[in-house]
């Protein structure tokens, strides 16, 4: 269920702009006649505009689509959120574009976020579905390759385990239609006394202003400092941060309070090295007696590993020889598969060729107008017969699929296949499919010639005449 569309003259338009970002009217789209050709930008199959029970605009796609497209496997929570993002964007004052590609197509954001000059870009995500933490990370990565910065944001419950490892933010939905939402974890503050971090909670319109403005910023966390607690349910827990969001100053209480720790760190440090020294010491005279001891072991060791050098480095020689001869074999084996392809190509080709210059002589035998009027009187004689109408294509074109023929099809929301137009005869053995259809001859010669190949009862011809002179009036 996307949020935009791509028209085949103005580009993408976005159903939460007011004029769908190109200047036209929700009406000039929607349940119009005849239907405006709109496409998916993420696979390009059809999609039609509708509006939600909630009145919420958007695009679906039309029957059949691929499986594939994640813009349509989204789920109505994700497009919820996606919706709240764009909102609270706007509401900042930046301009918020939906479902945005990368050039290249390596990245899609939820929302895009650009400002007013359009000299800052920022991606915000809604990540809902499961996601590892190499994936998420690699995919932070290509936004900072095009100097985009990104907000990852999740609406579950329980925090995921990638919510610290990139710029990311936990969300709680409204409740009510009047209240905002909550951003309940990523956000936090550092308290120089009580020397750790604490969790803090915002508005998200907030929040994305204060993103945007850059008065929070995402910020590593110190190792000493990953330990953060929380009462939740009652109850005191704990949790641990790798980074959150933050002010410059909360960044900046925290080196300053690590300055402070790492004085006395090392005070306590010069006090355990005096302590160490002794204990040196001690263990100096210990290693004096042991000494000899270690002496003759090691000669012993370095016996040992010698001999055992020289076991491995005959084994080695041994195994690169059985190494070069199978490198030979593969070798040889690759030379005749790659050959063998090679003629089974060609013959493919030469097969191929044959049967395109079958075809052609099979349809040369009809002049240009006589081809011109073949399509039509079959979608007279479908319409006159079955009351069908037919998708007559403005060229002539020739399936190999279907023996060389033309493939005609109802006008439906199926594109029902109706039948076969002239199938060259000499082809119809390679391809068993047509036996099934309908076949459509223009006159009851090549009926004649049809049904030597494939069931007469399959086969309709259109009783038009044999030599262009005589359609002649």
């Amino acid at each position: 269920m996307p949020f935009t569309a791509l028209h085949p003259d103005l580009g993408r338009l976005d159903s939460t702009l007011p004029d769908l970002g190109r200047g036209m009217a929700w009406g000039q789209v929607h349940k119009v006649r005849p239907r405006v050709p709109l496409v998916c930008p993420e696979c390009a199959w059809g999609v039609h505009p509708k509006v939600s029970g909630s009145g919420v605009k958007f695009f679906c796609h039309d029957p059949n689509r691929p499986p594939s497209c994640e813009l349509s496997n989204e789920s109505w929570e994700h497009h919820m959120l996606k919706l709240e993002m764009a909102g609270a964007i706007r509401a900042a004052g930046w301009f918020a574009a939906l479902e945005v590609p990368a050039e290249d197509g390596s990245w899609r954001a939820d929302v895009m976020a650009s400002s007013s000059d359009g000299a800052m870009r920022m991606a915000w995500e809604a990540q809902l579905s499961p996601i590892t933490l190499d994936d998420i990370e690699a995919r932070t990565d290509r936004y900072a390759e095009e100097d985009i910065r990104v907000c990852w944001v999740y609406p579950g419950v329980r925090p995921p385990r990638w919510i610290s490892a990139v710029p990311a933010i936990r969300v709680r939905p409204s409740q009510g239609r009047e209240a905002s939402w909550v951003v309940d974890d990523g956000l936090a503050g550092f308290g120089y006394r009580a020397g750790r971090w604490e969790f803090r909670e915002e508005t998200l319109d907030r929040f994305v202003r204060w993103a945007l403005e850059r008065q929070v910023v995402s910020a590593g966390v110190l190792p000493r400092y990953r330990r953060v607690y929380r009462v939740v349910d009652g109850e005191q827990r704990r949790f641990t941060r790798d980074r959150w969001w933050t002010s410059q100053r909360s960044v900046a209480d925290q080196d300053r309070h690590e300055v402070m720790r790492q004085g006395q760190e090392a005070a306590r440090a010069e006090r355990e090295a005096r302590r160490q020294e002794q204990e040196e010491a001690a263990a100096r005279r210990r290693e004096e007696l042991e000494e000899q001891e270690r002496v003759r072991k090691a000669a012993e060791d370095e016996r040992r590993r010698l001999e055992q050098e020289k076991r491995h480095r005959v084994f080695m020689e041994q195994m690169e020889v059985r190494w070069a001869e199978e490198d030979v074999r593969q070798e040889r084996e690759r030379v005749e598969r790659e050959a063998r392809l090679a003629r089974e190509q060609a013959e493919k080709e030469e097969r191929e060729r044959q049967a395109l210059q079958t075809a052609r002589a099979w349809w040369g035998r009809l002049s240009s107008k006589q081809q011109t009027e073949l399509l039509p009187a079959v979608a007279e004689y479908a319409w006159r017969t079955s009351s069908l109408r037919l998708e007559i294509p403005e060229e002539l074109k020739i399936w190999p699929q279907y023996a060389y023929g033309v493939p005609l099809f109802a006008r439906d929301r199926r594109r029902t296949l109706y039948g076969i137009v002239l199938p060259c005869p000499d082809l119809a053995a390679s391809c068993p499919g047509l036996k099934g259809e309908l076949i459509l001859a223009r006159s009851a010669s090549e009926e004649r010639e049809l049904a030597q190949v494939l069931p007469e009862n399959r086969i309709v011809h259109l009783d038009l005449p044999e030599h262009e002179q005589l359609t002649m009036v």
